[in-house]
This record gives structure tokens, C-alpha cells and sequence, in this order.
């Protein structure tokens, strides 16, 4: 079975196109949503995060992702270190999940692959692009948050050229190119590559 990537920077809209990749019957992992269940469910993450962190990115016993968020967004270095903890878990589970999948090829949707080192264990990767400045106005409107704070979560992330360079397969998301169409091509060529 192929394990595709699918990245893209924020506002991107890589959800978006990986609800279009389900649609057509390809089994999507959420390497997000994996990570939040980890900072609520993985005894060893939650350990290391209060080893490095403190009891002050903990509420009530549980991890507070806003506490953790202000810290991390700032700091590139406890970026990092938080990365290194929660990443590995996340590749961990997704290797289980695709182990357990049928069809010919399954995607992991993850904001940051080139950053992590994540699509060195992928066969291909797809990454959606879009505009800096539509992705801005796309995640101000969908977070309610303001451009600054847009902007430092992007600089967090690699920029496009480094996830262009990571790319096997491209889809256009700038509101002037139909996206569906783009999916269709990018699902013959992965389809084509696993016959």
C-alpha cells in the first residue's frame, strides 16, 4: 500500500482537499487530530511535556493547548522540543492506522511534514498551495484572529519553496483553479504508481 502526504501551510485548505480525496474512497489520517489525542491519551507525551514545560501547561490534570500554544508559537526552540515529542507518537499511530486500511494507497494530512522530517517515511506527497495573503484573509475569517497572529503561526511553519521541494504532486488552491479536477489528476497518477 502507497502512504501519501498531504501538506500545505496554513489556510492552504488541505482539508478541504482531503475531503475530496475521502470522497473518493481514499482512507484519510489526520495527523492533527492524532496529536491532540495524544496530548490527551499517551502517558510517555504527557510525562515529557511536563518534564520540559512545567505544571503551568496543565489545567486541572490534563493538558491546557492554550497555555502550551503561547509558550510555543514564540519560542521556535520549545517548538522544537515540543515536535520532538509529539511527532514520533503521531508517525507511530499512523503506521498502525495504515497498516489496518485497505485500497490502494491511504493519506496522512499533516500541516508540517517538511518540517519534521514526516515525508521521509511517506512513498509521495501532495501539497496544496494557495496565495500568503488569501491564506491570511482564509484563516482570520475561520479562527476570527487577527493577521499578526496569523503571520506568527506561519513562521512557524517551512515556507513554500521548502514544501514545494518536498512535492510530488501539486494542487492549486487559489480560488482562480478548480480543485476537483486537480484531485482527480493527482488520484489516476497515485493510482497509475500502485498498478
Amino acid at each position: 500500500m502507497i502512504k501519501v502526504g498531504l501538506t500545505g501551510g496554513i489556510g492552504s485548505g488541505k482539508t478541504t482537499v482531503a475531503r475530496v480525496f475521502r470522497t473518493l474512497g481514499v482512507p484519510v489520517f489526520e495527523a492533527d487530530a492524532a496529536g491532540k489525542r495524544i496530548l490527551n491519551e499517551d502517558e510517555g507525551a504527557i510525562a515529557a511535556i511536563r518534564s520540559r514545560f512545567g505544571s503551568e501547561v496543565f489545567r486541572s490534570g490534563a493538558i491546557d493547548r492554550s497555555a502550551l500554544g503561547r509558550i510555543v508559537f514564540i519560542d521556535p526552540v520549545a517548538l522544537q522540543e515540543l515536535n520532538a515529542i509529539i511527532h514520533p507518537a503521531v508517525r507511530r499511530a499512523f503506521r498502525a492506522w495504515a497498516d489496518a486500511q485497505q485500497g490502494p494507497y491511504v493519506l496522512m494530512e499533516a500541516a508540517i511534514l517538511a518540517e519534521t522530517g514526516g515525508h521521509d517515511a511517506l512513498d509521495q506527497v501532495i501539497v496544496v498551495t494557495a496565495p500568503e495573503e488569501l491564506r491570511v484573509d482564509r484563516v482570520m475569517r475561520r479562527d476570527g484572529v487577527e493577521a499578526e497572529a496569523v503571520r506568527a503561526r506561519m513562521a512557524n511553519q517551512t515556507d513554500e519553496a521548502g514544501r514545494l521541494a518536498i512535492a510530488d504532486h501539486v494542487i492549486k488552491n487559489d480560488d482562480q483553479q478548480l480543485v476537483i479536477p486537480q484531485v482527480l489528476l493527482v488520484h489516476a497518477a497515485i493510482l497509475n504508481n500502485a498498478g
